[in-house]
């Protein structure tokens, strides 16, 4: 086997320019949600389309629906490579969709253009999941082109609508294909560190709330005239803060040991400064470690709220944006185990599981009983200006996808 492996990962060294050119062409097709602005991910979907056909046995589209999107589709990719044994597939899931680019500004080059420096390759999606997507095409390419087929059958998923909740993408998917099951191996290449040690393996659940505070607007020199909904909604958010009082678990698993509900997104409410608002819309991202229960949070929030509806007067409405709820992959499952040996034969270094409270797709798969395992050896640097991706890791990474697809 160590022969095998020393051909495969040479092989994968030769396919380096393929893999940075494969970067600039998928850069050039800024596949952006419909949400955020954009057309979707279908220009990109069907660039990698001849690829996937010479190098996969099976290629088949799951288009999910969206009239705002290009040609009205959001496109899924399911690609699969027969293996030695069929009784499992190891799954490598990437997603095709970016965030837009930002302030302009704050870019050194045009975040649509892929542009190679110093050993990256700068632009949009380069790390976020780009790295992702060529590293495990390249994979199994090297696989391909030497003649020797994987343990078992090696599957690659690429879905939309990541970036923008899921339901276009990979909700959709598992919608409509039924082939993954928990005795498959997933691996999600879409987080990780600079030095490959982390594999994570537990999230936090997520609750994204809307938060519409209502009173009456008045001139800002009669307050008495007015309900200010703006200072309403200052109070709510003190109030919610103090719920780090009464929420104490930790769990040292995760980066981030503890709950978080933090404030973010606000709505304009008047534009001049001498109008008290009757209106304040402000949203919150609440980051929940697995022992609380999501409707037990929310429950305490909407206490909160009615104490402030009372003092102030006015009318609050809370409304779910997102809710995904989330459980571990055991420390010692078999994919977490794949991905440890990979690393150490081809990094040499021991790979640790940990918790995150960042989101990926793998919650979808563990909520559904499927383990799985996130890791990329990457310097996290998605959705900023100047996102690139380390050309070598994106090799490294190849090398350890390959390593599973041969030993499972």
């Amino acid at each position: 086997m160590e022969d095998v492996l020393n051909k495969v990962f040479q092989k994968i060294e030769s396919l380096k320019d393929e893999m940075v050119e494969m970067q600039k062409k998928m850069i050039a097709l800024p596949a952006i949600s419909p949400v955020s602005g954009g057309k979707g991910e279908l220009r990109k979907a069907r660039y990698l389309e001849p690829i996937l056909r010479e190098i996969f046995d099976e290629v088949t589209f799951y288009n999910a629906p969206h009239p705002e999107a290009e040609e009205g589709i959001r496109p899924n990719i399911v690609a699969k490579m027969r293996g030695k044994n069929s009784s499992k597939t190891i799954w490598f899931m990437a997603h095709l969709d970016v965030v837009p680019e930002g302030d302009r500004k704050l870019w050194n080059t045009d975040p649509f253009t892929g542009v190679v420096k110093d050993g990256k390759i700068y632009g949009r999606g380069a790390e976020d999941n780009q790295q992702a997507i060529a590293s495990s095409i390249a994979a199994a390419k090297a696989l391909k082109e030497l003649g020797i087929r994987p343990s078992y059958d090696v599957g690659l998923l690429l879905v939309a609508d990541e970036e923008t909740g899921n339901n276009y993408g990979i909700n959709y998917l598992l919608s409509k294909y039924n082939g993954v099951s928990n005795g498959d191996l997933v691996i999600v290449p879409d987080s990780g560190d600079p030095n490959g040690e982390k594999i994570e393996v537990a999230e936090k659940s997520i609750l994204w709330l809307k938060v519409t505070t209502k009173g009456v607007q008045s001139h800002g020199a009669f307050p008495n005239q007015g309900k200010n909904a703006h200072k309403a909604a200052a109070y709510l958010i003190t109030a919610i803060d103090g719920l780090y009082n009464k929420f104490t678990e930790r769990d040292e698993i995760f980066d981030y040991p503890r709950h978080s509900f933090e404030p973010t997104k606000k709505e304009a409410n008047v534009p001049n400064v001498n109008t008290i608002p009757g209106e304040d819309v402000t949203y919150f991202d609440c980051r929940l470690l697995p022992s609380l229960k999501r409707e037990n949070f929310l429950e305490e929030f909407k206490r909160c709220a009615s104490e402030i509806e009372k003092r102030f007067g006015v009318q609050i409405t809370i409304e779910t944006v997102q809710s995904v709820a989330s459980s571990k992959t055991e420390p010692d499952a078999p994919v977490v185990k794949a991905v440890q040996r990979a690393v150490k034969r081809v990094l040499g270094r021991d790979a640790h599981p940990y918790g995150t409270g960042g989101g990926t797709v793998a919650a979808v798969f563990r909520n559904k009983g499927i383990p799985a395992a996130v890791y990329s050896k990457m310097d996290e640097v998605p959705h900023t200006p100047n996102e690139y991706c380390v050309i070598d890791n994106m090799v490294s990474d190849a090398k350890v996808w390959a390593h599973i697809m041969l030993e499972g």
